[in-house]
């Protein structure tokens, strides 16, 4: 029998498939983030034992800041995207992801999180599209700079951008619809996050952050623990952050502030040292004891980092575990017509 079926119906019938099994897809993913946020109960960061932790509160900057590439605002986490006619483009077009490291804080206290690695659930804050003549949708600031800020402003900084005029952004040129995406976490944001929680000391390289990659064992684990503090007090190990990082452990010196004069080449401009207020302050914020526990990810327990308090975060992704469901409904019903189509239908 010849088929009943016409190409756009059967076109329609292939989108609703891969179209519901890509909703599925992402709705398992939703459940399983769901999962794993509901089975992990929440400690106080004053609290906090070595291991798999939970941890709920609000962000802080630490060293430095991001600035965003759609709206040059301040932040620890951006996703941001411009896709021409519906598709990223790989031609000078942006698809952008970046992360530095950042504090918790909650009513107990506060600690550093080294997100290499880490999965991030962070809420879109920018979504728009050029007008018929090409014109910037509203909020589209570009980024004019370089990507990273200061973690904070002194007052003349502040003052300066306060007074700042800012032209006019126009969209890139060319042809077609451009739509502009940006997902972000900034300070401010309340976070719910999932790692292991590890005495800074055991990190090999903070800027790296990845615990034990390509080990089976735990970066917690009393042995390992032990051999760790036997090494330092052996001598075995750098225990001084100028010997092992040079101008980096300087606080200050990636602001341009630094609270001691750097080694540089005799050519290079010597940046103005921080004052005695500013030094102490940079010291608190750059000093962390090998012995104080961060969040980092491990092999075992990849970093998650998800907007939102827990109960939110998780019905957040029980809602997309739900559209999943509705996914394959759509599939299902989709492969249906599409059979029923190319069998002729239900006749004789």
């Amino acid at each position: 029998m010849d088929s009943l079926v016409s190409p756009q119906v059967s076109f329609a019938a292939i989108a609703g498939i891969v179209a519901g099994l890509a909703l599925l897809w992402r709705g398992f993913g939703g459940y399983r983030t769901a999962t794993r946020i509901a089975d992990t109960g929440t400690s106080s960061i004053a609290s906090m034992a070595a291991g798999e932790v939970r941890l709920s509160g609000v962000i802080e900057p630490a060293e430095v800041t991001l600035v965003s590439p759609l709206q040059s605002a301040a932040c620890v986490y951006y996703h941001a995207t411009i896709e021409v006619g519906g598709e990223r483009s790989d031609g000078g077009d942006l698809d952008e992801e970046r992360a530095v490291g950042f504090v918790l804080r909650d009513q107990s206290g506060a600690v550093r999180i080294f997100p290499r690695g880490a999965r991030w659930d962070a809420p879109l804050v920018f979504d728009g599209s050029n007008d018929v003549f090409g014109g910037a949708p509203p909020g589209l600031a570009l980024r004019t700079g370089g990507a990273i800020g200061p973690s904070e402003l002194d007052r003349e900084a502040a003052i300066a951008q306060l007074l700042a005029v800012r032209a006019t952004t126009s969209a890139p040129s060319g042809s077609g619809r451009r739509a502009y995406k940006e997902h972000r976490l900034a300070p401010g944001d309340a976070v719910t996050i999932i790692g292991r929680a590890v005495p800074f000391g055991i990190l090999a390289d903070p800027t790296e952050a990845d615990v034990d990659v390509g080990s089976v064992v735990a970066a917690d684990d009393p042995e390992v623990l032990a051999n760790v503090a036997e090494a330092r007090e052996a001598g075995l190990l750098v225990g001084d952050p100028a010997e092992a990082w040079g101008n980096a452990a300087i606080p200050g010196f990636g602001i341009g502030r630094p609270v001691r004069a750097p080694e540089l080449d005799a050519e290079a401009e010597r940046p103005a040292l921080a004052d005695a207020a500013d030094a102490d302050r940079f010291e608190q914020r750059f000093h962390i004891a090998p012995e104080a526990l961060v969040l980092a990810s491990a092999p075992d327990v990849p970093l998650l980092i998800a907007y939102g308090v827990p109960g939110a975060a998780v019905e957040r992704h029980q809602d997309r575990f739900i559209i999943g469901l509705l996914g394959a409904i759509l599939a299902i019903g989709s492969a249906l017509a599409l059979a029923i189509g190319v069998a002729g239908g239900f006749g004789p």
